[in-house]
């Protein structure tokens, strides 16, 4: 798939990064630890230089991966040591940078190597420990919204502290009254609206979203299994499994999820609306630490529950800088801003997202078909 690429690559990409922006700037005498590196892997850095495309990343039988990691370990070195000294505070915000990119990959690792073994008829597993062979059976908490008065609110990052780019600066925007649902859809309510003939239906579909279902022939979620009529099951990262109803619904494109939506009655919400309502959220929701790689059942309780973790959510505002918005300076303005056109917001993070990595400021954003990722909905309605 041309989204996704080989675990090696996103080992050296993660290092090439640092060996692109920091070492030259610290280093007297700077020498790439291999010449050819800067075109394998880079990844879209055109002020960089000439990389190789995205989609023949999968072509790079070389080098091999024990080279891979003799690369990483001469880099860390070179990283210890230019850091051992008192570094300048530009080069420590660019390691920075660095830092949260890889925590990016970690997640985006995850992701491709479940969509390589789904690929593979063998269907392996990553982690065949990661869940029960069965799930336990336990409805999910009932669907509730939160009102939500609306008013000028304030979101993006404040100007202290890290943050990317894309997320400031803070700013301020009008929110009219709505209400925003407790917890993420579930599997179980995909299910209904599958059965209502969702994926048939093209009064529910954008008109890109039904010429997808009609191109691609979507009939449920991207992982979805019903081999021979059989009950659903899913593919994970532990190999496949039955179909848990109470887990937030996850592998689903933005033209999924607006139609779905648009099915219940409801809408996605804005992305201020979103941000808005996740001031001070509680990280309730499921990281990659757990090592569970999979979104988890809701609890029940009170208010808004899986804003942070589980599934990304998500959001009917286009990918757009935010007023006054900044790239960052030289070739690491590449990193956000170019891509500010075509895609969507998502906000939240997932099950395979470093825990600690996101915040309610954080802006995700993919184009509207794909679904790769650990991609759900949370909807929103006007007050009653």
């Amino acid at each position: 798939m041309p989204d996704a690429s080989p675990a090696k690559w996103h080992l050296a990409h993660t290092t090439w990064f640092f060996e692109a922006f920091v070492l030259p700037q610290v280093e007297r005498t700077f020498r790439p630890f291999h010449e050819a590196y800067a075109y394998l892997f880079n990844s879209y850095y055109e002020a960089v230089g000439p990389r190789q495309p995205r989609p023949e990343r999968g072509l790079l039988a070389r080098p091999p991966l024990e080279e891979v990691l003799r690369y990483r370990a001469n880099v860390d070195e070179r990283m210890s040591a230019a850091l051992a000294g008192p570094p300048r505070g530009e080069i420590l915000d660019v390691v920075e940078v660095g830092i949260a990119h890889e925590e990016q990959h970690q997640e985006l690792l995850l992701t491709d190597v479940k969509h390589a073994f789904f690929s593979n008829p063998l269907r392996p597993a990553y982690a065949p420990a990661a869940l029960p062979a069965r799930p336990p059976v336990a409805p999910a908490p009932p669907l509730a919204f939160v009102a939500c008065e609306g008013g000028v609110v304030e979101i993006g990052a404040p100007a202290e502290g890290f943050a990317f780019d894309n997320e400031r600066p803070r700013h301020r925007v009008l929110v009219e009254p709505h209400a925003l649902a407790t917890r993420p859809v579930t599997n179980g309510e995909w299910l209904a609206f599958m059965e209502d003939g969702g994926y048939r239906r093209p009064e529910l579909w954008l008109s890109d979203g039904i010429a997808v279902v009609q191109q691609k022939g979507w009939q449920a979620p991207l992982y979805w299994e019903r081999p021979d009529g059989a009950a659903w099951s899913v593919f994970t990262l532990a190999g496949p499994r039955p179909l848990d109803p109470a887990e937030p619904v996850a592998h689903v494109s933005y033209l999924e999820a607006d139609a779905y939506a648009r099915w219940a009655g409801a809408r996605l919400p804005t992305e201020a609306e979103w941000e808005s309502a996740a001031a001070g959220a509680r990280e309730d929701g499921t990281f990659a630490d757990e090592g569970r790689f999979h979104p988890a059942p809701a609890s029940a309780g009170p208010g808004l529950r899986q804003l942070l973790g589980d599934v990304w959510e998500w959001t009917s505002s286009a990918y757009a800088p935010y007023p006054g918005f900044r790239k960052l300076a030289g070739a690491l303005g590449e990193y956000n801003g170019k891509f500010m056109v075509s895609q969507v917001t998502l906000r939240g993070g997932s099950c395979a997202t470093p825990r600690g990595h996101v915040r309610p400021t954080y802006r995700n954003f993919f184009y509207p078909d794909a679904r790769w990722q650990f991609t759900g909905v949370r909807v929103a309605r006007e007050p009653a």
